[in-house]
């Protein structure tokens, strides 16, 4: 696993990368805790080239490369995409990142074959902080205790003001009226025991995407934490369905083919003709 920082329209991007061939996978974190995302990344590598990212930068100190927003982050991995990789990959997002991935894949298809939903949220009932509560702490009962050392600390650099900011801008979105336009191959994944991504809301995103499946999988909302190697087998899965360029990928723009003209060739007709 290597660091590496990227200059990306004058803001320099912070990820870790790892392993290696024919196959791209990216992955965006939820509220932008990168530790609970590695053992997810171990299992990607074994066999693609697999980049975890730390947006929007609470794995760092100041400055970061983006607000603390889906759509600023969205934007950044937009441009991220087009600069590093080389060329279209497989994109996952979990939680927030799900949503962050979501947008992505609509703004820049050309730039993503596969796009892995991972407990995407937020449903329409919990697009309000009293209303996410609930849930949130049915879910949290269920959590493994060390997810909170892979992402409290993140949190705590990022401040709550950023973090606060992070989450209502994520209850802002809404998936349900985007997913539509996403014509890659689209998996939503969600653990059995997850409130914050409900079945019905799963299953929903799933059958409104035109090439979309829906899997439950053990665990709860932090599922890909203590099942990083059954998630990293779901991202290969999706992989394996997608081409490796999608039918929207060009490298160049095509060449302008003119007709040839001979001296005895009649004269082409002039403009408005």
């Amino acid at each position: 696993m290597r660091e590496r920082h990227d200059e990306i329209g004058g803001r320099r991007v912070r990820s870790l990368e790892a392993g290696g061939g024919d196959h791209t996978v990216v992955l965006v974190p939820g509220l932008g805790a990168v530790g609970y995302m590695k053992d997810v990344m171990a299992g990607c590598s074994a066999w693609a080239r697999t980049f975890l990212l730390d947006v929007p930068g609470f794995g760092h100190r100041p400055p970061r490369p983006c607000a603390p927003e889906v759509a600023a982050i969205a934007e950044l991995v937009g441009e991220w995409l087009r600069v590093v990789p080389g060329g279209p990959v497989v994109l996952a997002g979990h939680s927030s990142g799900a949503q962050v991935a979501l947008r992505v894949a609509v703004s820049a298809p050309e730039r993503v074959r596969a796009l892995a939903l991972l407990s995407p949220t937020f449903p329409p009932r919990q697009r309000s902080l009293p209303r996410m509560v609930p849930p949130f702490l049915g879910t949290a009962l269920h959590e493994p205790l060390g997810v909170l050392a892979a992402t409290v600390p993140y949190y705590v650099r990022g401040g709550p003001a950023a973090v606060l900011r992070f989450i209502r801008s994520a209850q802002a979105a809404t998936p349900e009226y985007v997913i539509g336009r996403v014509g890659c191959p689209v998996l939503v994944a969600r653990g059995v025991l997850d409130r914050l991504c409900p079945k019905p809301w799963a299953d929903g995103l799933a059958i409104t995407a035109p090439r979309g499946r829906s899997v439950a999988v053990p665990g709860a909302h932090a599922f890909p934490f203590r099942h990083g190697g059954l998630t990293a087998s779901l991202i290969a899965e999706l992989a394996a369905q997608a081409p490796m360029r999608p039918s929207s990928w060009r490298s160049e723009s095509p060449p302008i083919v003119l007709p040839s003209v001979s001296s005895t060739s009649p004269p082409l007709p002039g403009p408005g003709v």
